[in-house]
């Protein structure tokens, strides 16, 4: 007879001791309310930019490159463990915005590590094409809800 499991589907979100430390992840972030355009106007778009800046002034994360849907966040982002982890950054991050911007966020987000170069091109390929492929735009460039540092 086989027995089930309950295997929880939440994972830990926590970068592994032997992972250097500023590292960078591949973040996905989604409203509570999938399918409703949320985030994709000027004044969400600039509290999400402001927020994500604040939390780099303070040394809790760089982000490479931040794209902003409708409905959820992508992020290229390195932590600083050291001063707080990754979970944590993120949830004060969207905590901030719930108060603040008054957005409701789905529970936990989605992490990956970037380990190399050409998944980070991959990854910041996908991010990118995330406008186009959802019919919001024609080229990458047109989509105007992205910070992206110059270096990236």
């Amino acid at each position: 007879m086989h027995v089930a499991r309950n295997l929880s589907k939440r994972l830990p979100h926590e970068i592994p001791s032997w992972v250097p430390d500023g590292e960078t992840m591949f973040i996905t972030v989604n409203c509570l309310h999938r399918g409703i355009n949320s985030w994709a106007n000027e004044q969400a778009f600039r509290g999400i930019q402001q927020a994500a800046e604040y939390y780099e002034d303070q040394c809790f994360w760089w982000v490479n490159l931040l794209m902003v849907m409708p409905d959820h966040t992508h992020g290229l982002i390195s932590f600083n463990n050291g001063k707080r982890s990754m979970k944590d950054t993120v949830n004060l991050w969207k905590r901030y915005l719930t108060r603040n911007q008054g957005i409701d966020w789905q529970k936990d987000f989605f992490d990956h590590r970037i380990r190399n170069q050409d998944f980070y091109e991959e990854k910041a390929h996908y991010i990118r094409m995330n406008p186009v492929r959802a019919g919001l735009c024609e080229k990458p460039e047109d989509w105007p809800y992205v910070w992206q540092k110059q270096n990236s």
